[in-house]
């Protein structure tokens, strides 16, 4: 294996599941649901975490119990594609922690986003203080989220995936 990538075979792709299925779990208890022994196990999860595979790890938890109860999805255009305008509006989103997603996208957005707040008269004051101020925004479209189907955080890793190579850090 050279220093730039990693193999991702069957078993590095069982650990990525179960780390998503539970990430508390101890280095004994995963090996022993992915059939490996504990230290290539562990080694295997130090190699995927210093690759940037495994980007980290949270706590799920439920928005609304925290009083975030209202969830919009944002369409945003902006007047020019420059770089410095695109880099100053993507550093003032991710500054924002209310915009909890967000993606450059085709179509008729230019952007995409996903907005928690506790409820409309904060959206309000969010839209008017910050989103309608982002820089280069020209048209902001708001669609409130009336019940969410499916929220997974988990990524659909495939059991039938060829081994495959991955850059590291990336």
């Amino acid at each position: 294996m050279s220093d730039d990538s990693i193999l991702l075979d069957r078993y590095s792709l069982k650990i990525l599941r179960e780390l998503q299925r539970d990430s508390r779990q101890t280095v004994q208890q995963l090996s022993e649901a992915v059939g490996l022994s504990p230290t290539p196990c562990w080694k295997r999860v130090k190699d995927m975490e210093a690759a940037g595979v495994i980007r980290g790890y949270t706590a799920l938890i439920d928005r609304e119990r925290v009083g975030l109860n209202l969830a919009v999805v944002v369409e945003a255009n902006l007047n020019q594609h420059s770089e410095e305008l695109v880099r100053r509006f993507e550093e003032a989103v991710a500054a924002t922690p209310q915009i909890v997603r967000c993606m450059s996208t085709t179509g008729q957005a230019d952007y995409i986003f996903t907005v928690l707040v506790s409820d409309i008269k904060h959206y309000e004051q969010l839209l008017h203080d910050t989103i309608f101020k982002l820089p280069g925004v020209t048209h902001v479209r708001s669609s409130i989220v009336l019940k969410e189907i499916k929220s997974d955080a988990a990524l659909p890793i495939d059991d039938n995936v060829n081994e495959r190579r991955t850059e590291r850090g990336r």
